[in-house]
């Protein structure tokens, strides 16, 4: 028993120098909220943001004036001289795990002007963890608008539909979905309509708050690396949190009957049901919630005169995954391009799980660089996407010459 004791302690003791040693930090540092009246929660401008998962990643970066992971927005004049293109999305676009010289936006820019010389591209990204289209949408309007872009791409991933969905949202979240939350939403009036609901800074909770990790409180780098990959190798399960939203819901009237028949596993579950070919009413109704805001984006974009586009993260899978079939149709019936990120990587000879780290499944340095080849293989095939404003200003003087 001592010898395994002091073997156990030799382990310990050489495993904590090498990760000193090796790893520049073992815990995040996450800056200040603030809250934006019609936005909701972003970071505090310029602020530091350290984050890790203690296994992958080590990344420090800075926000910009916007509370972004990203470079400060390029000038009007700047702007006006190039093809601007807006990425927007969730936290694969925010892209915490990477440094901002290797985001899909960044790369694109890179790409461009390898490939392309004569095709000028400026870019600016707009990420916000944690949300769908929906809750994307207030960062358009306060945003991207204001920079009149030639192009608009959403970034679309798999748990998108989850987050779209206000009653599936309120199981995974534990967040009522009976009054406004901490995200842009969208709820049905009276006569059945769907509504936009701004961002409310103290939502109401539906039962308990979420619960929390398992992580290991030590000052030992080595206890929170061997904790981190303990959790990767057994995830935390939320069968009793997410089972207790549900249920809850599912005695208010107006949930019983989307909700009948379905209970919750994993949170992981809630987003994978997409890929099965039988989706459950709440599972179909999301779908409803997601039209409704590619509906919303695709009215700016015109309105604006800038050109639209969305982008399958490989997290949707290929054409044959039902979950990226089901966007397909969305975006088919409204003209949007449907990028596939998933078949591109295909096209290269790649492996679409290398795209992602080992341990977390948002995009490594491998996974941005595949997405912005194939948004530049878009622009390649489609020189009009970059010509978006002309189109705009010129049909705007016409209609004006009208009598």
């Amino acid at each position: 028993m001592l010898l395994l004791a002091a073997g156990l302690a030799l382990v310990a003791t050489v495993g904590e120098a090498w990760l000193r040693l090796t790893k520049p930090f073992m815990t995040a540092h996450y800056p200040a909220l603030v809250f934006t009246p019609g936005v909701g929660w972003l970071l505090a401008p310029h602020s530091v943001y350290r984050f890790t998962n203690q296994l992958d990643f080590w990344v420090v970066q800075r926000t910009n004036r916007y509370g972004f992971l990203d470079r400060e927005p390029p000038s009007p004049d700047d702007i006006a001289q190039s093809c601007h293109v807006a990425i927007v999305g969730d936290s694969f676009v925010a892209g915490n795990q990477v440094p901002i010289t290797d985001k899909l936006h960044v790369r694109l820019e890179e790409l461009a002007a390898e490939r392309i010389p004569g095709l000028n591209i400026s870019t600016s990204a707009f990420g916000r963890d944690v949300t769908g289209q929906l809750a994307q949408l207030p960062l358009y309007d306060a945003f991207v608008q204001p920079l009149g872009p030639e192009l608009v791409v959403l970034v679309f991933v798999l748990n998108d539909f989850v987050n779209n969905s206000p009653t599936l949202t309120a199981v995974a979240k534990g967040i009522d979905p009976d009054h406004p939350a901490d995200q842009a939403t969208a709820r049905r009036d009276a006569n059945g309509v769907l509504q936009l609901v701004p961002p409310n800074p103290k939502p109401q909770l539906l039962t308990s708050p979420r619960p929390a990790s398992a992580a290991l409180r030590s000052e030992s780098w080595f206890a929170m690396w061997l904790n981190a990959k303990l959790n990767a190798l057994v995830p935390t399960r939320m069968e009793t949190f997410l089972r207790t939203n549900a249920e809850h819901l599912s005695h208010r009237p107006a949930y019983a009957a989307v909700l009948d028949g379905w209970l919750p596993t994993t949170r992981r579950a809630l987003k994978e049901q997409f890929t099965q070919a039988h989706l459950p009413p709440v599972f179909q109704d999301a779908l409803v919630f997601t039209a409704f805001a590619l509906d919303q984006f695709q009215e700016r974009s015109e309105r604006d005169g800038a050109s639209l586009v969305v982008l399958a993260s490989h997290t949707m899978g290929g054409r044959d995954n039902p979950a990226f079939e089901r966007l397909a149709m969305q975006a088919k019936a409204r003209r949007i391009p449907l990028i596939s990120q998933y078949d591109h990587i295909l096209r290269q000879k790649g492996q679409p799980q290398d795209g992602n780290f080992r341990h977390d499944n948002h995009w490594n340095a491998k996974g941005h660089y595949w997405a912005a080849e194939a948004l530049l293989e878009h622009l390649a095939q489609n020189p009009e996407a970059c010509g978006s404003r002309a189109a705009h200003q010129e049909s705007g003087r016409g209609a004006r010459r009208k009598p």
